[in-house]
């Protein structure tokens, strides 16, 4: 396998082309084009109905962004930022951990160890526990357990038990917006950067080309026969880690949680749809969900769903779509199971042969990112082209900004 360079990725982003607030109205941003022509044509994302054929599949992310910062004071007057990462006990399911509550027969309290980062760490000892008042005369209680660098192991407590994890951190914890905007979380992000259909709790980062999307524009979509249909990824914080070595195969990909209906793989699998994924979250989950297809041609005893960061690159034969899909359906079967949990850290870089997408909605990327390399696996070395056609006309780049339609050749 050549090695990718990191350089090959990079591109000259001015900061003020980056979006550091959401438009007033989701679906008026603009929204480039690039047809199976390989021509470029300037829209709105509003007119994105004129573009998607009849009989396509519009596959959306359906997680929904928790309040995953919570701010704790001393009584010293020094301020610790605890970022919520990964659930580790009692479950270590995202989708778990944020909807059931873990009440403990001594004393009453719910209970949960997270994966965390922390801000001015130095000033929180192990041992040490920070407190802060919830609603109705509750509190959330967070001790620290152990220091692992720049990450954090953190028990929290909370009354009153009843409450699930994803309530305590709503009432609790800010919105976590992305580093590159600079600013603190505002009244209009709590719904602006949530998708319209966000609906699983468990990102810690929005699924931002979902973020165009209004209910009349999906209604518009069905009426003209465009099948809509969800997958959940839990974007993690790692979608954020810039990639550090010029050699990429090096770089650390981060493990995200992922789910998918019995109902979704069916409709692959039945129809010959052009299949559009929603932003690369989509994108990396049902690739993702396509080589855990393959790998059970050959390993059908498989006891859970996991893709390694090389595996596409690194697996021999590779069996059809369709194949895949009935692979899966009747692994779940064999389970006795309706919905597919798994985990993927997925890399896709140059050269990648797409398997399930054949367009792609999606902002713009960050230069020397992880998601810019899966950009160019898409659709090759034009992807500079985009870019440059996009700087030199005003779009506005990264979460909250323009977007683009992107046909696989």
């Amino acid at each position: 396998m050549q090695s990718p360079q990191l350089s090959d990725y990079d591109y000259a982003l001015r900061e003020d082309r980056i979006a550091i607030h959401p438009l007033k109205e989701r679906d008026s941003a603009k929204m480039m084009v690039y047809d199976e022509n390989q021509n470029l044509i300037h829209s709105q994302f509003s007119k994105i109905v004129e573009y998607l054929a009849q009989n396509s599949l519009l596959v959306l992310n359906d997680t929904r962004v928790i309040h995953a910062r919570l701010l704790f004071q001393k009584e010293s007057g020094s301020k610790i930022e605890v970022f919520c990462l990964h659930p580790m006990a009692p479950f270590t399911e995202i989708s778990l951990a944020m909807r059931e509550a873990s009440p403990q027969p001594s004393g009453g309290e719910g209970k949960y160890t997270w994966q965390c980062m922390a801000g001015n760490q130095r000033k929180w000892k192990v041992g040490e526990t920070l407190e802060m008042p919830l609603n109705d005369g509750g509190k959330l209680s967070a001790t620290l357990v152990e220091k692992m660098g720049r990450a954090v192991i953190v028990n929290f407590s909370w009354t009153p038990s009843e409450l699930p994890f994803a309530e305590v951190l709503e009432m609790a914890g800010k919105m976590p917006l992305p580093p590159y905007i600079h600013r603190e979380a505002e009244a209009e992000d709590e719904t602006e950067y949530q998708t319209v259909f966000a609906k699983n709790d468990g990102a810690v980062a929005a699924p931002t080309a979902g973020l165009h999307f209004t209910e009349n524009l999906l209604n518009g979509l069905r009426t003209k026969g465009v099948e809509t249909d969800y997958v959940t990824l839990h974007v993690g914080s790692g979608t954020f880690q810039p990639v550090e070595h010029e050699n990429v195969l090096e770089h650390p990909m981060h493990r995200e949680q992922v789910m998918f209906s019995k109902e979704l793989m069916v409709k692959i699998l039945s129809r010959n749809y052009k299949i559009i994924a929603t932003g690369t979250t989509v994108l990396r989950a049902l690739e993702s969900l396509y080589w855990f297809g393959n790998q059970l041609e050959t390993h059908p005893e498989a006891s859970r769903f996991f893709i390694e960061k090389l595996q596409s690159y690194q697996s021999g034969s590779q069996v059809s779509l369709q194949k895949s899909m009935q692979n899966v359906l009747k692994w779940m079967d064999k389970k006795g199971i309706d919905t597919l949990h798994g985990e993927t850290e997925i890399f896709i870089f140059p050269p990648y042969k797409f398997m399930v997408c054949n367009a792609l909605i999606t902002n713009f990327h960050l230069p020397k990112s992880t998601l810019l390399m899966l950009i160019a696996a898409f659709i090759g070395d034009d992807w500079k082209k985009i870019y440059k056609t996009a700087l030199e006309n005003d779009y506005r780049f990264l979460s909250y900004g323009d977007g683009m339609l992107l046909e696989n050749r």
